[in-house]
């Protein structure tokens, strides 16, 4: 007779995966065998045991719990499995026999280390047992016919973080160890940070909760790149490979064959993600022939320490999980094959730069799809390319990380793409290299870059120091786009038309379409309308024979502007919405960003304001999320104009304000379409407080004001009235007005042709005189003595 269930105890609450345990109920109403699959401490056996208790009831013969971890050599699988059923000993008689018709519930605990005995088992129970249901945890399926594999996700972290899986464990636990220990607005964000870190996996997340007996949450979080050490203080009655994430990670890679090996610490030289062709590239060597990387990479994703993770234009998205990871990384450390690795990783991320670097080439034809494709795939692998860059300095391959950058120019300019390769780059600039071209094309990318990120004095240095030595080097592409870069910081017309002419005689639509588009957006900017239309029809032209959604979008959005400029709003709304549509399935944020933000400034045009929020809306979040601090301040200046439509002044002043400073020009006169309003509604003096309180802010408290409506904190000091009698000089007084009027000491040293540092000497006598604190002081003061 089989006895009902030797299901154990549960210790300790039993936290999330509500929706998990609801999910496989139903699934093994259909399926006989479901193997629980995932990463050693990713709650494999806890969450079987939660689900047979559930499902004891419906089984007459009961649940089981097999626990394969400690086998010994000379005892079956099949014998193990009899005496946790409560079989009486009947030599020479199969396991299945003894079973029968019995209704049972087995529960196969830790089945990777007898994978193959395991899997002989359940198939012969599902045969002749047809009363008989195994559910099975491993760290790799049993691959068996009518197997249902269920890989086990981390703990997780969506939604309300108080709510969410992983945060709620860490509380019990910590509470349980730490009585009183709550989650407080200070103390959440902490915890969220940490159980990120420890990619949801429960037993780490348990492990680190133990510690706070002894450990702030900031000690925790600062002490985890040695995660191993630190968190390896678990039960002592729990199995040793559960004590600590040690002995986790150890039990999973001493089950692995030598080539899983070797490639689990090859995988260590990637940071984030990688794709099968780069993996090949990468890893294959010495004891792993490239035709053996991917059978072996499906053996690591088996075995739940690769996981897939998406795709990457097209591709799958393989990564490892920060715990495996930096155990991987531990075992490269003790090989000689790590400088090899970075060299090879270096040379996988330059040959995908050369492919890219030929699709573009004068006279290929390349579909958009094949671009699109590449466009996704640096994205996708943006963290891999910057840590390519970095490793080049260290192995002295400074000239493959500039080639490479250059290779990608065009996917850097055209797609609006911030890849954050500024940085980088500027270090490679630092160091030695011989070849002039190759070091002048960098320094002009460089200063493409910066003219994305506004930073038009560098852009004009780069453009200068770029295009001499691109002469000097007798390098015509590189001048070319040096010459168009210094066309875009000087509004100069001449250079254009050397690109143009280099273009010309090299059959290169591409530089011809940017050049082009340059000699518009100048046309623009000084008013000349019908020449900016034409040079941006010729850019449609030119990128429709190229089939360049890029530059199609550009000129798109070119058409857009100057509709606008001449009152036509229904022509500027078409063209942006072509703009869009072009571009909605790649990330061109640049392009994206200005057809958002366009069609919020016509809808509000037009008076549809629901339509102007959800469009200025996207665009804002969009120029938050990459960075961008003039995109924020075009952003911030479209908002005021909604917000003084719909209402809101005070709102409208602020972000006006912060976005003048976060330009750090003067005011000009559009402004006034925003604060004349506002003076009629709330009176000078306050436009003039909050015009210093908007002037004060970041570019995140901006961005959170118009988001959230999240408004600057007030000065606790109150804006006292002086009188004339303040002895302020006529310097002060000069300088006291532009506080008021919301100006940084830059922006008042540019003003007065003085340096900062004087302005800021004027401005902190102002304060002394005044007796003030704050510069919104000043400006109160101002306003009252007009």
């Amino acid at each position: 007779m089989i006895t009902a269930w030797n299901l154990p105890a549960e210790p300790n609450l039993f936290v999330g995966r509500e929706s998990d345990v609801d999910e496989l109920v139903q699934l093994l109403d259909v399926a006989r065998v479901v193997t629980l699959c995932g990463a050693g401490g990713i709650g494999k056996t806890r969450l079987a045991i939660r689900l047979a208790s559930r499902l004891a009831p419906r089984f007459s013969g009961g649940a089981r719990l097999v626990d394969l971890s400690d086998l010994g050599a000379d005892v079956s699988v099949a014998d193990h499995v009899a005496a946790a059923l409560g079989l009486a000993a009947e030599p020479g008689t199969p396991l299945p026999q003894r079973i029968g018709e019995r209704r049972v519930l087995v529960v196969l605990d830790n089945c990777e280390q007898l994978v193959g005995e395991c899997a002989e088992l359940s198939r012969d129970l599902l045969g002749a047992c047809p009363g008989v249901t195994v559910l099975a945890t491993s760290r790799e399926p049993l691959r068996v016919p009518g197997e249902t594999v269920w890989r086990v996700p981390p703990l997780s972290l969506a939604g309300d973080p108080r709510r969410s899986e992983a945060v709620r464990l860490f509380h019990a636990r910590a509470a349980a160890v730490r009585p009183g220990f709550e989650l407080s607005d200070e103390v959440l964000p902490q915890v969220v940070r940490l159980c990120r870190a420890l990619d949801g996996l429960p037993l780490a997340i348990e492990l680190a909760a133990a510690m706070v007996r002894a450990l702030s949450l900031r000690q925790l979080i600062e002490r985890l790149d040695d995660r191993f050490r630190l968190l390896s203080a678990g039960a002592r009655t729990a199995p040793a490979r559960q004590r600590t994430l040690r002995a986790a990670v150890d039990w999973s890679y001493r089950l692995l064959s030598e080539q899983e090996r070797l490639l689990l610490r090859r995988l260590a030289v990637f940071r984030s993600c990688w794709t099968l062709d780069v993996a090949e590239w990468v890893c294959q060597g010495e004891g792993l022939p490239e035709e053996e990387v991917l059978a072996r990479l499906c053996d690591l994703v088996d075995k739940s320490l690769v996981v897939v993770d998406g795709e990457i234009a097209g591709e799958a998205r393989y990564r490892l999980l920060e715990t495996v990871r930096e155990y991987a990384v531990e075992q490269l450390s003790q090989t000689d094959e790590e400088m090899e690795l970075r060299r090879a990783h270096l040379a996988a991320m330059a040959r995908l730069a050369v492919e890219f670097k030929q699709a573009v080439a004068p006279g290929a034809r390349t579909s958009w799809a094949v671009m699109e494709r590449f466009g996704n795939l640096f994205d996708g692998l943006k963290t891999e390319i910057s840590a390519a860059l970095d490793w080049s300095i260290a192995i002295g391959r400074q000239e493959v990380a500039l080639r490479m950058l250059t290779d990608m120019r065009y996917m850097l300019v055209a797609s609006g793409r911030n890849l954050g390769l500024a940085g980088p780059l500027d270090r490679l600039l630092a160091t030695e290299t011989g070849d002039l071209g190759l070091l002048g094309q960098a320094t002009v990318l460089r200063g493409e870059l910066a003219v994305q990120s506004g930073d038009l004095a560098t852009a004009a240095r780069c453009a200068r120091s770029g295009l001499g030595m691109c002469r000097s080097a007798g390098d015509s592409y590189g001048e070319a786009v040096g010459m168009i870069l210094r066309a875009q910081t000087s509004g100069e017309q001449e250079p254009l038309a050397q690109a143009l002419e280099v273009a010309a005689k090299s059959g290169d639509a591409i530089l011809a379409s940017i050049a082009q588009g340059t000699r518009a957006g100048l046309a623009l900017h000084d008013g000349r309308l019908h020449e900016a239309r034409r040079a941006f029809e010729e850019v449609l032209a030119l990128c429709e024979r190229l089939d360049n959604h890029w530059g199609l979008s550009n000129g798109h959005i070119g058409l857009a502007q100057v509709a606008r400029r001449v009152g036509d709003s229904a022509t500027a709304k078409r063209h942006y919405e072509s703009g869009l549509r072009l571009v909605r399935h790649v990330d061109a944020r640049q392009q994206t960003i200005s057809c958002l933000a366009g069609l919020g400034r016509v809808a509000l045009e037009q008076g549809d304001l629901r339509e102007a929020r959800a469009r200025l809306t996207e665009a804002l979040e969009l120029s938050r999320d990459a960075g961008l601090r003039t995109g924020i301040a075009r952003r911030l200046e479209a908002w005021a104009g909604l917000l003084v439509a719909e209402g809101d002044e005070r709102r409208a002043v602020l972000l006006m304000s912060a976005s003048v400073a976060l330009r750090e020009r003067r005011p000009e006169a559009r402004e006034e379409e925003i604060l004349a309003p506002a003076r009629r509604s709330l009176g000078d003096a306050l436009v003039a407080q909050l015009w210093a309180e908007g002037a004060a802010m970041s570019a995140d408290d901006a961005v959170r004001c118009a988001l959230d409506g999240t408004l600057p904190e007030r000065s606790d000091v109150p804006v006292v009235p002086m009188g004339q009698d303040s002895k302020l000089t006529a310097r002060e007084l000069e300088v006291a007005e532009l506080v008021s009027r919301g100006l940084s000491n830059k922006g008042i040293a540019d003003e007065l042709v003085i340096s900062p540092a004087t302005a800021a000497r004027h401005v902190a006598n102002i304060l002394a005189k005044l007796g003030f604190s704050t510069r919104t002081q000043i400006a109160a003061w101002v306003i009252e003595q007009r």
